[in-house]
């Protein structure tokens, strides 16, 4: 009878013991956030000077913590997505690499100065004394930073360049009153909401069907990929050199346009050189002459273009995680922040290279799945298409001088692919939907039977490749984005200046 009793006494601590292993692994990623938070404030401490004002530093270094931590887990997955929903590297895989490279780029390609957030937002002369300055940047940056939280969490990519906009917008109306805001520049923003998606998607949208075209409807397939896969690497080297130098390493080198086009041709060439052998081989040797089969030569391209995206993201996007700690420094320690740009200490952009890493590594996967598997089915060539639409939207509007979002740019790219896959894959299949006043009916797109028009229903529900719910989701959320952080950035105003002026 003991030993029965002793069975089910060592089955309850086994349970016991694997449930406490299971609480301990969730709330370990809230601990290490904890521990991150403790060095930020410990950094603030020891760099800033004491002073009356100093204690404000210190509590922008936490706010800027926590905003770096949001915009690795939500903003990266626009990079990291499409890889490894089209299978071409594993999510840990994925977040190493993209880890590595927001990072060295942050730290690398950073800069030695900023563009102050309230820059080109507020009109001439509409200028803050210090103090309510620093409540502005503060402000701004917990709203933003509270909103891209609550975004990763519902599942939504945002854009943490509109967040910040709306945080300065918000508090700076608190701070000064409506007349004081630059709507003309809010407009142009407000434009890019639309920009950015049509032009990524239609971009991404274009070299899929030229792929299809040029690869996969030719009767020898092979010779096809090994034509025309190495053109399309040398047009990413192409591209991304540009990109880089225009994007990622603008605050370190800022050629002229002939120069950056200069350095796009020589890139390109080199890509084809060192590309055109090993794709040809490849393509004759390793694979068929499938589709699934030859879509893997973009395999290798599309991990260094995310990669190469990374890096350009952690040089240009620290500054929305740290860009309001740095002014706040700056206005701490008397300097003019009416100036266009202000120094960002290296201990500030510290704290966001890391932030952004550890973000991205504890909560970065739940965005990289939605990016990559919710919206669409990816494969290797549609992941490049979308990533090498990103890369070549931003170019294409910066030239033309167009407001544009790189987090809108991905999402609408991977709509683009799965829209185009949707409307080649229901081309076949009639539609018995006809409008109602139409005068005269079409009468080959009509169903013999209701049979028939019950089973064309039900074969062009299958055939939904994109997943309208999360269309509905992320377009709502990027709507909101800017009034919703405004109105939280000025809330949060009127609490603090509550608090300081008492």
């Amino acid at each position: 009878m003991a030993k029965p009793a002793l069975d089910k006494d060592l089955k309850k601590f086994t349970r016991l013991e694997s449930a406490t292993h299971d609480q301990s692994r969730h709330i370990a990623p809230y601990g290490l956030v904890l521990v991150f938070l403790a060095a930020a404030f410990a950094v603030a401490i020891l760099a800033t000077p004491m002073g009356p004002t100093s204690y404000l530093v210190v509590l922008g270094a936490m706010i800027a913590g926590y905003m770096a931590l949001n915009v690795g887990a939500n903003d990266v997955a626009n990079n990291m997505g499409p890889a490894v929903g089209g299978k071409s590297i594993s999510m840990v895989g994925a977040i190493v690499i993209a880890a590595i490279c927001e990072a060295a780029g942050a730290l690398l390609a950073g800069g030695d100065v900023v563009s102050t957030v309230s820059s080109g937002l507020l009109v001439p002369g509409a200028d803050l004394a210090a103090l309510d300055f620093i409540l502005v940047m503060l402000s701004a940056s917990l709203a933003s930073a509270m909103w891209i939280h609550l975004a990763t969490f519902l599942g939504a990519p945002v854009s943490t360049t509109h967040s910040v906009v709306g945080g300065v917008l918000g508090a700076g109306m608190m701070a000064l009153g409506i007349n004081a805001i630059a709507w003309p520049t809010v407009g142009t923003i407000a434009a890019s909401w639309a920009i950015s998606p049509l032009l990524g998607g239609a971009i991404a949208a274009a070299l899929l069907q030229f792929v299809e075209w040029a690869i996969f409807r030719r009767a020898d397939r092979v010779v096809a990929a090994g034509r025309w896969v190495p053109i399309l690497i040398a047009l990413m080297s192409g591209i991304f050199a540009m990109y880089l130098a225009n994007k990622g390493l603008k605050r370190l080198w800022s050629p002229q346009p002939m120069v950056t086009l200069a350095l796009g041709v020589g890139f390109a060439g080199l890509g084809w050189v060192l590309s055109a052998p090993f794709i040809r081989r490849q393509a004759v040797v390793a694979l068929g002459d499938r589709p699934r089969d030859l879509a893997r030569l973009f395999r290798l391209p599309l991990i260094f273009a995310t990669a190469l995206l990374s890096f350009a993201h952690g040089a240009n996007d620290v500054a929305n995680a740290v860009g309001p700690l740095a002014g706040i420094v700056a206005a701490v320690s008397g300097t003019d922040t009416t100036d266009t740009s202000v120094a960002l200490p290296i201990w500030v952009l510290l704290i966001g290279a890391v932030g952004i890493s550890l973000g991205l590594s504890l909560f970065g996967p739940r965005l990289i799945r939605t990016v990559g598997e919710k919206i669409t089915r990816m494969n290797e060539l549609r992941a490049y298409c979308v990533a090498l639409s990103a890369a070549g939207t931003v170019l294409v509007a910066s030239a033309l001088g167009l407001p544009v979002s790189s987090t809108h740019i991905a999402v609408g790219a991977v709509f683009g692919v799965g829209l185009l896959r949707e409307y080649s894959s229901n081309r076949g299949v009639r539609n018995p939907a006809v409008q109602p006043y139409t005068l005269f009916l079409k009468t080959d797109q009509l169903n013999a039977t209701p049979r028939e028009a019950l089973e064309n229903f039900q074969v062009r529900e299958r055939r939904r490749l994109v997943r309208r719910k999360h269309v509905v989701g992320i377009v709502a959320a990027w709507v909101i984005t800017l009034p919703f952080a405004a109105s939280l950035a000025a809330m949060l105003y009127a609490i603090m200046t509550l608090f300081v002026s008492s």
